[in-house]
C-alpha cells in the first residue's frame, strides 16, 4: 500500500536514508566493540571506554532518527545486515581513536552525498540533526588524536585517560 504522507521523497532519497541507516547502525556497533575492548580487564581504560560506549548510542539515536523521518516522509523502511566491526580489539587509544576518524568520515561523506540529492525539507533536517556534528565530531576525534601522539604510550595514555573529559 503506497503512503498517503509521500510527496516530493524520491526513490533515490528514500534508498538513500536507508543505506544512512545501515551506516549509522554500523557505526554503533563499531563504537561498542571500542567501547567493550577499553573496558577489559586487562586494558581498563574506563574513561575511554565511557567515551565510545556514548558515541555508540549517540551513533544509534542518530539512525532512530533517520527511522522516524523515513516514516514522516512516508518512505518504507528496509532494514540490512549490519556488518561485523573489522577488529575487536586495539594496541592503544591513539589507534582507536584513528579509526573513529576514519568512520566518522565515512558517515560524514554519506550524509554529504546523501544531502546532495535531497529535497528542500530533507536537506534542512540533515543540517539541522547531522552535518554540523559530523564535523564536530571529526574535529574533536582530530584534537584527541593529537594529545595522544604527544603524550606517548604507556604511562601517557594512563594519564590520558585519567584526565579524559568528553
Amino acid at each position: 500500500m503506497a503512503s498517503r504522507v509521500k510527496q516530493n521523497f524520491s526513490d533515490a532519497s528514500e534508498n538513500g536514508v536507508n543505506q544512512q541507516i545501515g551506516l549509522e547502525l554500523y557505526a554503533s556497533y563499531v563504537y561498542m566493540a571500542m567501547s567493550y575492548h577499553f573496558d577489559r580487564d586487562d586494558v581498563a581504560f574506563k574513561k575511554i571506554a565511557a567515551y565510545f560506549k556514548k558515541a555508540s548510542d549517540e551513533e544509534r539515536g542518530h539512525a532512530e532518527l533517520l527511522l522516524k523521518f523515513q516514516n514522516q516522509r512516508g518512505g518504507r523502511i528496509v532494514f540490512s545486515d549490519i556488518k561485523a566491526p573489522t577488529r575487536s580489539s586495539w594496541d592503544s587509544i591513539k589507534h582507536a581513536m584513528e579509526d573513529a576518524l576514519e568512520l566518522e568520515r565515512k558517515v560524514n561523506q554519506s550524509l554529504l552525498d546523501l544531502h546532495e540529492g535531497a529535497d528542500a525539507q530533507m536537506a534542512d533536517f540533515l543540517e539541522a540533526h547531522y552535518l554540523t556534528e559530523q564535523v564536530e565530531a571529526i574535529k574533536e576525534l582530530s584534537d584527541h588524536i593529537t594529545n595522544l601522539e604527544r603524550v606517548g604510550g604507556g604511562l601517557g595514555e594512563f594519564m590520558f585517560d585519567k584526565e579524559f573529559e568528553s
